[in-house]
């Protein structure tokens, strides 16, 4: 009796996961966009490369600074209680 039980388990058990499975679809959750993915990809490159271009000569700059040692530091106290 027990050996039946045990066997009806495991198939109740297959049962549930073969409907749980077959709810499964292999189609897309959203339909794909027209045209290249990428359209816009050189463009963006030219933009990335402006920007590292201004951040090299802002760290040009900020060297220059630093090495002149005309670099003051300035510490204030804040009145913001914590």
């Amino acid at each position: 009796m027990k050996r039946r039980t045990g066997w009806a388990a495991l198939i109740a058990a297959n049962v549930l996961c073969y409907c749980v499975l077959s709810f499964y679809r292999t189609t897309d959750a959203a339909p794909p966009k027209p045209g290249p993915p990428f359209a816009n990809s050189v463009q963006q490159r030219m933009e990335m490369v402006n920007e590292l271009r201004e951040i090299k000569q802002l760290l040009k700059e900020q060297n220059a600074l630093l090495r002149s040692g005309d670099l003051g530091v300035v510490v204030k106290e804040s009145k913001q209680q914590r």
